[in-house]
């Protein structure tokens, strides 16, 4: 037993290479673990310098220096972003605030609705099971109230912060885009010189995450678009609310679509009960979802993620795990990056055993 780990370890590890990558991805895995909290700003500004990076280096190439092609790029993004959330969130919120004031009526029809089951069907259904589910459903109710209230509370002294990140994130955006070169340079004066492999590995996660983010920027887009406009145009209530949470399920690979499904379900329902009307709530939604997963998913990132469906589902939940909404966002990207090293690492016949 011991001369196989011997030899596994001459195997994978002779290569100062290899032990290069291995203390890179520890260390950068300890600090975003351990100091996620503090460094978030951080890594939303790195996040947005991704996507910016494509339109300043195409004004670079009309002739414009990198500077003053990061001010218009990042100057038009935030006026962009700025008119955006001034015309979204005020109605976003007061369609939030109607929803919830209308849950209490909708939760006394759905119970009323319930109890009518065990006389419609009682071979199928008994009383004391709905019974059973109703006091259940109102226990979890009661506790996302609570949490919903302990939130809100926490969220006031993180009101402070927020205002912060809105001055300090444009600025490292800024710089980030401006001073790519200078910084990629200063950090690469720590590292060992035997980084082969670790510069192989970063070269294609580099454009691995451009992609992605770009990619998943687009798709956000577009879909909440389409779904916004498809539900005004049906009549449904909340449409620009029911919208941008479509739009924003698309962050979380097919369990976002599957969550935000309810909801879309639940308030075609309360509105119309099972008419036409809601049975064109239905299509329309399914059809964009086929057209999302199908021809927009596609075409967006071909060339960003080859990974099966299986590894994305699992990739959401480790790394969503570790780190919350960021370690959701970037399960694809970080997957990937577990696949290039698998690939990058030397293999057993790469070097010899003594």
């Amino acid at each position: 037993m011991v001369s196989f780990f011997t030899q596994w370890y001459k195997q994978k590890f002779s290569d100062p290479n290899a032990i290069t990558l291995v203390v890179i991805l520890l260390a950068a895995f300890l600090a975003i673990y351990f100091l996620s909290g503090l460094l978030m700003p951080v890594f939303v500004a790195i996040a947005i310098a991704f996507l910016l990076d494509l339109p300043v280096n195409r004004l670079g190439q009309y002739g414009l220096s990198r500077k003053w092609s990061t001010v218009v790029v990042v100057s038009v993004f935030v006026g962009v972003t700025l008119l955006t959330m001034l015309g979204l969130l005020p109605v976003i919120w007061q369609q939030s605030s109607n929803l919830l004031q209308e849950v209490p009526e909708m939760i006394t029809q759905g119970q009323s609705y319930l109890l009518t089951l065990p006389e419609k069907y009682p071979q199928f259904v008994k009383a004391e099971q709905i019974q059973s589910m109703i006091s259940m459903v109102n226990e979890k109710i009661i506790e996302w109230g609570q949490a919903a209230l302990k939130a809100s509370l926490a969220s006031i002294s993180d009101l402070v912060a927020l205002l912060i990140y809105l001055i300090l994130v444009p600025l490292m955006v800024f710089f980030f885009v401006k001073d790519k070169k200078e910084l990629l340079a200063s950090f690469s004066v720590f590292l060992p010189k035997d980084r082969r492999m670790a510069t192989q590995v970063g070269d294609e996660m580099n454009q691995q995450i451009m992609n992605y983010i770009r990619g998943k920027v687009i798709e956000i887009l577009i879909i909440g678009t389409v779904s916004t406009i498809t539900f005004i145009a049906l009549g449904l209530n909340y449409a620009v609310l029911l919208g941008v949470l479509v739009g924003l399920s698309v962050l979380v690979p097919y369990v976002g679509a599957t969550i935000v499904t309810f909801p879309v379900i639940l308030v075609a329902l309360f509105q119309w009960g099972l008419g036409s009307e809601f049975g064109y709530v239905l299509l329309a939604y399914g059809i964009i979802q086929a057209l999302d997963g199908n021809l927009l998913v596609p075409l967006l990132f071909s060339e960003a993620v080859n990974l099966h469906p299986v590894t994305i589902i699992v990739a959401v939940i480790l790394f969503g795990g570790l780190w919350g909404f960021w370690g959701v966002f970037f399960a694809i990207p970080l997957a990937t990056l577990v696949k290039a090293v698998l690939n990058a690492w030397p293999s057993s016949t790469d070097f010899p055993v003594s």
